[in-house]
């Protein structure tokens, strides 16, 4: 008899316990969000995943997917999203709609980003935005001058030391094809100029990625990867390697990233929470001292852009039309994959 109240005491002791730790649990999961293709080594979002900690304590863990495997995960996770927002190369936007895989949000100050730069109805907007050119390792190039425009990279002498990320996935592996295209006189439904170049770079035997390749940049493994400015000013004046941006001859494109809030996400209130501080004064500051143009300019200090090139250079990169992007984003992948491999 003793023995049954004994145990019937202990599990009631434990069933009390167990009782505070229920509010405890419920608020630690209320601090966590989800996001989709926020990786560590890119944009600097391991130093935004930290910020967005210290200021909000809300836990994001890094997610290392690009833009099209996110739009992916997406859609296969519809009827039980996983993410509560998500990180797109810009002309992802429009397809993250499309596909039904946002929920319209306007958070803080959407109404001062340029029209051009967000969806009208808040299913997308600009955080930032780079500009594709060379990111490039001057130690890793073997003794081979620093290539000036997109026709040196077809030389023999860069063979094995030019890298590309996959356009058949990678937001910036198809912002990369369309600024070849534009640039050798081709455009956003005519891909015939950036297809010959890319099966000619072939003979070069590029390295072409998935993942961002910062790191592989930095180790020499990839001496020239076609990249954002933001990438290559980190490695110079952050993380002290011998790097040096170019803008190519022919000219290039600028990028907007954007961020959507996901349909049906598990954390709204925080996903909801997260995306006003990424426009908020000290969330923009974090773009700009990471190098990226942030969608509000004065974000950014006059000692930060004096480490940008001049802006005779940056004249030779055009705004980038996410929309025409965005329609012309299947055929780059069906015609990569199909004519390059």
């Amino acid at each position: 008899m003793k023995r049954r109240q004994l145990v019937r005491a202990a599990a009631m002791l434990g069933a009390a316990t167990a009782l505070p730790a229920l509010p405890r649990l419920a608020a630690a999961q209320a601090q966590r969000a989800i996001c989709y293709n926020c990786p560590p080594e890119w944009a600097d979002w391991g130093g935004m995943l930290k910020l967005i900690n210290q200021r909000m304590n809300i836990a994001i863990p890094p997610d290392n997917k690009n833009s099209g495997q996110s739009l992916a995960a997406l859609i296969a996770e519809k009827a039980n999203p996983v993410a509560d927002f998500v990180y797109l190369g810009g002309q992802v936007g429009p397809q993250a709609r499309e596909a039904g895989v946002l929920t319209p949000y306007k958070p803080q100050r959407f109404n001062d980003i340029p029209a051009s730069l967000k969806d009208p109805d808040g299913y997308w907007f600009t955080i930032h935005s780079g500009t594709l050119g060379f990111f490039i390792n001057t130690a890793a190039l073997r003794g081979k001058p620093v290539p000036k425009s997109w026709a040196d990279l077809l030389k023999p002498d860069y063979k094995g030391l030019v890298g590309y990320l996959n356009p058949a996935s990678a937001a910036v592996g198809q912002v990369g094809v369309i600024a070849v295209n534009l640039a050798l006189g081709g455009s956003y439904d005519d891909l015939d100029p950036a297809i010959g170049y890319f099966k000619k770079l072939q003979a070069n035997a590029p390295i072409v990625p998935t993942q961002t390749a910062y790191a592989r940049v930095l180790s020499g493994e990839i001496p020239i990867l076609f990249d954002y400015d933001f990438n290559s000013y980190r490695a110079q004046y952050t993380d002290k390697t011998p790097a040096q941006f170019v803008i190519p001859q022919e000219g290039t494109l600028q990028l907007p990233y954007v961020m959507g809030l996901v349909a049906k996400g598990p954390n709204p209130d925080q996903g909801r929470r997260v995306l006003d501080f990424l426009l908020s004064d000290d969330g923009q500051r974090h773009w700009a001292n990471a190098y990226l143009r942030p969608v509000f300019p004065a974000a950014m200090s006059a000692e930060v852009r004096a480490r940008f090139l001049p802006d005779a250079e940056y004249a030779r990169a055009k705004p980038l039309d996410v929309f025409k992007l965005a329609g012309a984003a299947k055929a780059i992948a069906e015609r990569y994959q199909k004519d390059v491999g």
